[in-house]
């Protein structure tokens, strides 16, 4: 097997020689991811911090549904709730190393023959943790149950093609074609956020915190693929540790400051959210139709 420790980019330092001769992520084990995420400064502390920021988030979001009590409101407190949630699940498995791997990357890539570190994992948690998002904005504008279930399968989608990307080994092209496929669903969240809902904030009466919460939304999310264009994952023009750093950063503004956003308004307005027409509503309205 040819030495490939000459070939080891910045990106992961100090890796043992059973990771650097490695030909898949899986055969590198915790320890030794753990040892590599603790020798890059940076990619360590964005990891940490968005620990931290999770955890004020869900105390901080507890306290402020304390007098929650309208059933529409609660629903939204709860499903904005499980995005930090969701998120300090996820971050701990990062820094633990559990759900960070090294990837070889393919012939055509920046690095083609480098071992890189990918923290896959980031994946699950916008998984898991974006469907919530989505069912919050939809509820707060009273939508109906296709366009609910439209942008959140969109969604999810978007996620999971995002993480074949990202994994792909085998053919540079592929990663880009899994790209462009996860953008394509992209697409579908953002005709759904910014041409059906509208309409519905309006005349549920919720349009002017609406507005605000979907332009902060969309506005973050279109940095998400930016980031994996510029990073290790696509023309590696930034190091894992800077572009972690911009994950983080965009993690913190479009889950616990849009979050905050939205439970200040919801539980100070619950009579206008309550009076918002409902799914089930919608639904049969249609029927009658």
């Amino acid at each position: 097997m040819p030495d490939k420790t000459r070939h080891m980019p910045s990106t992961v330092p100090q890796l043992s020689a059973a990771v650097v001769q490695s030909d898949s992520f899986a055969q590198a084990t915790q320890p030794e991811v753990l040892e590599a995420i603790r020798n890059d400064p940076l990619l360590a502390s964005s990891l940490w911090v968005n620990i931290a920021l999770a955890g004020l988030s869900i105390l901080l979001f507890v306290y402020m549904g304390r007098d929650v009590a309208e059933p529409r409101a609660r629903l939204i407190w709860v499903a904005t709730l499980l995005v930090p949630l969701v998120s300090i699940s996820s971050y701990v498995g990062l820094v633990s190393g559990l759900t960070v791997g090294v990837l070889e990357m393919p012939p055509g890539h920046a690095l083609a023959g480098q071992e890189v570190l990918s923290p896959w994992g980031r994946y699950l948690t916008w998984t898991f943790s974006t469907p919530m998002i989505l069912l919050a904005l939809g509820l707060l504008a009273g939508t109906d149950t296709t366009k609910l279930f439209t942008a959140i399968t969109m969604d999810v989608g978007m996620c999971v093609t995002g993480l074949a990307a990202a994994l792909v080994t085998s053919s540079h092209l592929l990663r880009w074609v899994f790209f462009l496929v996860s953008c394509a669903f992209f697409v579908a969240v953002l005709y759904v956020l910014l041409v059906e809902w509208p309409a519905d904030a309006t005349a549920a009466g919720t349009d002017e915190i609406f507005e605000t919460l979907k332009l902060l939304t969309v506005t973050l999310w279109l940095g998400y693929p930016i980031l994996w264009a510029l990073g290790s994952e696509g023309f590696a023009v930034l190091s894992v540790g800077l572009t972690s750093w911009g994950y983080s950063g965009l993690d913190i503004l479009a889950k616990y400051v849009f979050a905050y956003l939205l439970l200040r308004w919801v539980a100070q307005n619950q009579r206008v959210v309550g009076s918002a027409p409902s799914i089930r509503d919608d639904a049969a309205t249609a029927t009658d139709d």
